[in-house]
């Protein structure tokens, strides 16, 4: 074979070249710049809800006041607008009131209590689907708008019922209590499980007022049981605390840190913190994702719905440090999940031992 000559060689090579001219340049290369990004949220998102608090008792009685408390929060955050009627009770108002703001304030939400007026609330629930009605409840939820809560503080409970049963010297320990019904009997049966934990030759009496909010009968009961022996008590209603002041003895607040009351003898007390399910509600409200559901989870210790009170080491007595340890291991395990309080709603006798 001939080797092609520099000529052909050349002309070839002028060929390539003349191509090359001819070519299209590239496009040069554009660097996307990132789009703008939307507000975190729309100016309707960001709105204001209109709440409305629908309460039985007034707002003073401690199971109302931490509702109270946890909507004034979000109202100082600005997440809602909030007013409230209190006191409504129980002979037929609740739904008067509860029809009368639905029609005129037109709210989002109402938060409220229902024992004593379930029936009364759920029939106004019903006829007003746009409104998330968010009560307190004994009952289940029913859709599309009626969600349940309670405080569940049989954790805290059971913890205070340790501290309890290690300070007491009779070994007899009172608790007063407002109706023997399951919300109440839980706790209560979850503080005397608490006392048997560390003091198993302990006496828990138990007296039921039948009142949500009666200050001077609580306190009338707590005295019987001081004069029964009792020489620490447990308030679960209002009143118990005055009594075991001017006896000078150990008493346990309920539903929020009562050792303001009298701090030289509230040792301690389970805490209840509504600001979890309320925060979760108005997230809800506002994304247009509300549905009836039974919000028990967000009153629990996991959740952060319900707490041991600050531990009064400055009570008078004092308070043992070994007592305290035990304590806080065993809210340790709790809060980890190694031990599960039982949730025992049946009512507890006037007088119990192990």
């Amino acid at each position: 074979m001939k080797k092609p000559s520099i000529t052909r060689l050349a002309l070839v090579t002028l060929w390539l070249g003349a191509l090359s001219a001819c070519a299209m340049p590239a496009p040069p290369v554009v660097q996307q710049q990132p789009q703008p990004q939307p507000p975190a949220a729309a100016s309707a998102e960001k709105r204001k809800l209109n709440v409305f608090g629908a309460y039985a008792t007034a707002v003073e009685e401690p199971w109302v006041g931490v509702i109270h408390t946890a909507l004034l929060k979000a109202k100082e955050a600005g997440e809602i607008e909030y007013a409230y009627t209190d006191d409504i009770g129980y002979t037929g108002d609740m739904e008067r009131v509860l029809r009368e703001v639905a029609e005129k304030n037109k709210p989002d939400i109402i938060f409220g209590d229902a024992f004593g007026n379930e029936e009364a609330v759920r029939r106004v629930a019903k006829d007003y689907p746009e409104v998330a009605f968010v009560f307190g409840s004994g009952g289940g939820p029913a859709e599309p708008n009626f969600s349940v809560f309670d405080n569940w503080i049989h954790e805290p409970a059971y913890l205070s019922g340790m501290l309890a049963g290690g300070l007491t010297k009779s070994n007899i320990v009172g608790v007063v209590g407002g109706y023997p019904v399951p919300e109440v009997n839980r706790i209560v049966n979850a503080f005397t499980a608490g006392v048997w934990e560390v003091n198993p030759n302990a006496e828990v009496k138990t007296t039921f007022i039948n009142s949500w909010f009666d200050p001077a009968a609580a306190k009338e009961a707590a005295l019987a049981q001081i004069e029964a022996g009792a020489d620490v008590l447990f308030a679960e209603r209002f009143g118990v605390i005055e009594a075991a002041a001017e006896k000078g003895l150990y008493v346990f607040g309920s539903m929020s840190d009562q050792s303001s009351l009298a701090p030289d003898y509230v040792v301690s007390g389970p805490v209840w913190h509504m600001e979890p399910t309320v925060n979760y509600v108005i997230a809800q409200v506002r994304a247009g994702a509300y549905t009836a559901l039974d919000l028990k989870d967000f009153s629990m210790v996991a959740k952060g719905g319900a707490s041991l009170a600050p531990i009064n080491t400055n009570v008078k007595g004092g308070i043992p440090q070994d007592l305290i340890e035990k304590v806080r291991a065993k809210e340790d395990a709790i809060k980890s999940g190694l031990f599960r309080v039982d949730i025992n709603e049946a009512q507890p006798p006037a007088s119990a031992k192990k």
